[in-house]
């Protein structure tokens, strides 16, 4: 049986650069060095072992923006092809991929492995720059779908996410994305790897931030399914956290926990909302928010008077 690693110490990422090399540099004359690039520090590797220890299969995927993820390096050993590990591997970084909340993933193929990125849902779409010069390639692209959400009132919800990124664009950089909508829930996802510590746990601010946007985008929600308008400002929040956060930040916030009326709206008064949000890591609750929200009626339109 074949397990999944994620390279840690040097000794381990010594082994890995070096079958980078041996696989995919070397063959081309290239020296060694030439397997690494830029972007090595912000990417997530995996690799497998055989049971002498040795490494026969490795991959990498990294972020090129918020939406997409781009995959490099994907090699196996001669004598352990045909086993499906390549398809290991890729399945491995697609989940980080998914994780970081990209809808697509993106590769640079060579005409050789062209026919196994398609087996695993890319397509090409272009030609692309010839790697180290001369190693001629085509971008493929597989889109990403979610798998087993609810997203009701899909332009809410899209208008609800381009709010965030226009308005506080930190959310953004933090990898925070909508990931559910059901009318009765919220749920919100955000990117480990763009909120980790030095401990390896996600910054308690960044937890913070994330279940204060999620109250606000559930009231945003109500005030559409409720025909209304008005500003959302937080008033009063607080948070207690039970475990860290080490693998894949949720907030949910349920329409059960508000408590408050939202007639004063109609009326042009202000109202008050209060609300918890549940913190998960992966299925495991690690801090529970609330927060009280005053909504201030939406100020008229002025409209110019024209002579």
């Amino acid at each position: 049986m074949y397990k999944i690693e994620t390279p840690e110490t040097e000794a381990d990422f010594d082994v890995y650069f070096d079958f980078r090399w041996e696989m995919l540099r070397k063959p081309w004359n290239y020296p060694q060095g030439s397997e690494k690039d830029e972007y090595e520090q912000v990417s997530e590797h995996r690799m497998i072992r055989n049971n002498k220890g040795e490494v026969i299969a490795i991959g990498r995927v990294h972020m090129n923006n918020s939406e997409e993820a781009q995959i490099r390096h994907i090699a196996v050993a001669n004598e352990a092809q045909g086993r499906g590990l390549a398809k290991m591997i890729m399945s491995s970084l697609e989940a980080v991929a998914r994780q970081e909340g990209a809808v697509r993933m993106v590769t640079n193929s060579r005409e050789l492995s062209t026919p196994f990125f398609e087996s695993c849902g890319f397509e090409v779409e272009k030609e692309a720059s010839a790697e180290l010069g001369k190693l001629k390639r085509q971008q493929m692209v597989k889109r990403l779908l979610e798998h087993n959400t609810i997203l009701l009132h899909p332009k809410w919800c899209k208008e609800l996410q381009d709010t965030w990124h226009d308005s506080i664009p930190i959310s953004e950089q933090m990898g925070i994305k909508l990931y559910q909508y059901s009318g009765k829930t919220l749920e919100n996802r955000a990117s480990l790897n763009k909120n980790i510590n030095l401990h390896g746990t996600m910054f308690a601010g960044s937890i913070f931030s994330l279940a204060t946007l999620t109250g606000w985008g559930m009231i945003f929600l109500q005030l559409k399914e409720k025909n209304l308008m008005g500003e959302i400002v937080l008033g009063d929040g607080n948070i207690h956290y039970h475990k860290p956060i080490t693998m894949q930040p949720r907030a949910l916030c349920h329409i059960e926990s508000l408590n408050g009326k939202f007639d004063g709206l109609s009326k042009d008064k202000k109202c008050q909302i209060k609300l918890k949000v549940d913190i998960l890591d992966g299925d495991t609750a690690v801090a529970e928010f609330s927060g009280v929200y005053w909504i201030l009626p939406a100020e008229p339109e002025i409209q110019d008077d024209i002579a």
